[in-house]
């Protein structure tokens, strides 16, 4: 027996470091696509979203994630819950998180297209 056995190499051990970067280089590449499309965009929407809560105040309209508009007629400090008024002498708490938008008041927007003419 004159015949010693034939061994195959592995791919890594061919071509090094090279291939170990040409393996890992497609994980790195679709990370970074899901961290700029769906990652930092939803951060910056949960952000804005927690400035949106900071900043209400008495008169504010709001829409809560029920689908409830209504007016903010009093902000409880310290609690995470807000009074809002529904219809005419219907008052509802409700949590600083279930309110998703808020409205400007139609008199504010219509006194800004007026000092915008003016």
């Amino acid at each position: 027996m004159l015949v010693s056995p034939a061994f195959a190499q592995d791919a890594a051990a061919a071509g090094g470091t090279a291939a170990v970067v040409m393996q890992i280089l497609p994980l790195v590449l679709i990370f970074a696509v899901f961290y700029f499309l769906l990652i930092r965009p939803q951060q910056k929407k949960q952000r804005e979203h927690r400035e949106l809560l900071q900043k209400l105040k008495r008169g504010d309209r709001v829409l809560t994630a029920g689908g409830i508009i209504g007016q903010v007629t009093r902000v409880k400090d310290g609690v995470d819950e807000i009074e809002v008024e529904i219809a005419p002498n219907v008052r509802v708490n409700v949590l600083r998180q279930t309110i998703s938008d808020t409205f400007k008041p139609a008199g504010a927007a219509d006194a800004k297209a007026e000092a915008a003419k003016g």
